[in-house]
Order: C-alpha cells, then structure tokens, then sequence
C-alpha cells in the first residue's frame, strides 16, 4: 500500500526533528510513533509538531478512558508537586490544573500574588529558582507572556503557560479533544473563528494547520490577530495545505463551517475597553442566522466564561453547543500535559484517528 509521507507526517521538516521524534516503517505501514515530550517546556502550540500535537490529544483520550471511564487509578504524579502562579483569576485552569495532578496522585501548591513574594518582595527570576528547587513543574497564568519567557530561562522544571496576553494553548488542545469526540477526526474540519483577535485565536492559528483543519477568521477592523501569527499562519496553511480566509464579514467566516467558535470580546485588564469594543463588535455575536451559514454538522464552542453579546442563549444551550464538554476536556488535556513533559508514560488506549 502506497501512502504519501508528506500528508502522514504534515511536513518533512519534522523528519529532521530526531531528538524528539522516532519513526519506524515496515511493509509500507507507519509504526506506532515514538514522541518524547519529557521535560520541554508548554508556553505555545507553536513549538510543538503536528505529530505532538496529536500525541497530546491521545494521551488526553488515553487518560480520560482509563480513569473517567475504566475507573482505574494511575498514580503518575505520585511523589511530584506542582506549583500554580495565577496573576488572574480563573475557574477551568485552576480547577483543571489542581484536582487533575491531585487525581495522578501528586501535590498541587495554588499560589497567588498575595500569596507569594512574586513582583512585591522577589524578582521573577528568584521565583522561578527558588520554585524549581522545591516542585516539579510551573503552571503559570500570567499577564505578559514575556514572563513566561524569562521564567523558561531561569527555571529548572518545566514551564506551563496557563494563559498570557499571547496565548493560551491548554484552552485550545481542549478544544480538538472536544472536536475530536464529536466528529470522530480533525482532518477536513473547517474552524470559523468570530471575534476578537486575541490570545485564543493566536493559538488556534498556529495548530489548526497541523493537524489538517482549514481556518476561516472574522474580525472587526483594528482587532484583527497579530501580524506576525498570521505571517506564520499563511506559511502553515501553504506548508500543510489547507485553506485560511481572514475577513471582516461573520457571515462569511461562517459560510461552510464545521465549528463556530468566539471568545469574550473584552478580556481582563481591557475592561475600560468595553463601550469600545462592544461598538466594534456590533453584528458578531453568534446566533442561528450565523449558524445558516455553516455545514449542516455545525457545532459551537466558547472557551468560557459566556457573556450573552457573544452568542445568544438560542445558540448556547443548543444541542450543537460544546461548551461544557469542551470545558471539562480542559482536565483531561492538563493531565495529558503535564504527564507528557513529567514521565515516560505512553498511551495504552489505540492511536484514535485524526
């Protein structure tokens, strides 16, 4: 049987990418990867492979069935602390960060900035060190991503990005996982993102791509997602071969979309944003007539929390609606992360389809 390997692997350059990557071929037939992902760092979907990427999910699947499902115990994380820095409020992160390494049997620390001396009495560098020495990982939720960047540098455990100013990829491996349930694969699915140009979309337009999804992108003049995401996004889309429109029209975004996805359109720290923005937005929210437009098998998703000028209840609380499916998916994609970059564990449930 003869197959293309450019399609398979998504692009050659990961045939050069031999420290984290071991491929074997018989009879024509791929064998079963061997991605090793033991101590690299989480800050961007963009560093990650497509064949990590859909490592991820499958350690995600692989975690879910054999604890949600099979109620078997694995203690993972049996041993291991992991330290929690949230600058901003949060309840998927937090609660799917905590009780998942709790559930591998290790020990969640939630820190706080009035917890910890962090910006106050100690520099992020001493924090980082003085955590690294103490845990076996950093999630961190954060203001600037350049934090994350400086915290990369100074700590000696992997860094996890639980959501900064740029990105926010915990949120969005939650979402394939979610898509991936519902339509069986990713491969073919067309993403209509309706909304701001944030750190969310940042993260969908650097991973769609990869794994085979083509991307339709509505925003609103001066709110449309940073030039140098879409530079890369439009070489991914070349190099992977799928399709990517960037407009301003909703309607059109949406025409023939599998998923219709948005986000709050005002983010914390761009609250004296709102009689701005809510201008800005004014005939983006998604309802039914959006949903006209899209494919038949249509399905909506919000990373949450939902604020009604974004999508109508019509919408929300519809059989199409993923919402809390995708936020409880945020567990078992955390999991997937950190007993990726903290053991050697391999998924035992069979390789799903992408």
């Amino acid at each position: 049987m003869l197959f293309n390997l450019r399609n398979f692997f998504g692009t050659t350059n990961v045939l050069k990418n031999s420290k984290h990557l071991v491929r074997q071929f018989w009879c024509g037939q791929p064998a079963q990867m061997n991605v090793h992902l033991k101590g690299r760092d989480l800050l961007t979907l963009l560093n990650y492979t497509s064949d990590e990427l859909r490592y991820l999910l499958w350690m995600a699947s692989d975690l879910k069935q054999r604890i949600k499902h099979k109620g078997e115990y694995l203690p993972l994380m049996q041993g291991k602390s992991l330290a929690m820095i949230f600058e901003k409020r949060s309840t998927r992160t937090r609660l799917s960060a905590e009780t998942g390494f709790a559930l591998l049997g290790g020990h969640p620390c939630f820190l706080t900035t009035h917890d910890i001396h962090l910006g106050t009495n100690e520099s992020l560098t001493d924090t980082a060190r003085v955590l690294s020495s103490m845990t076996n990982a950093i999630l961190a939720r954060v203001y600037k991503h350049t934090d994350l960047d400086l915290m990369t540098k100074e700590a000696t455990v992997p860094i996890i990005n639980g959501l900064s100013d740029s990105y926010h990829p915990l949120q969005i491996l939650a979402d394939y996982l979610t898509l991936q349930e519902h339509y069986g694969g990713l491969n073919g699915l067309t993403v209509a993102w309706i909304g701001d140009g944030n750190n969310v979309l940042s993260s969908i337009m650097t991973s769609a791509a990869k794994l085979g999804m083509h991307l339709r992108v509505a925003t609103p003049k001066g709110f449309e997602p940073d030039l140098r995401i879409t530079r890369i996004t439009e070489q991914y889309s070349r190099e992977y071969g799928t399709k990517l429109l960037l407009t301003t029209d909703p309607l059109e975004a949406a025409n023939g979309a599998n998923v219709l996805i948005t986000d709050t359109w005002i983010s914390m720290g761009q609250e004296e944003e709102k009689k701005e923005r809510l201008k800005a937005f004014q005939g983006y929210q998604i309802t039914m007539q959006t949903a006209k437009s899209a494919a038949s098998n249509w399905t909506f998703l919000h990373c949450l929390p939902r604020k009604p000028d974004e999508v109508d209840d019509e919408v929300f609380y519809s059989p199409q609606s993923l919402v809390f499916q995708e936020a409880e998916n945020r567990k078992w994609t955390i999991m997937a992360v950190m007993v990726s970059l903290l053991t050697d564990y391999s998924p035992q449930l069979q390789k799903p389809t992408f």
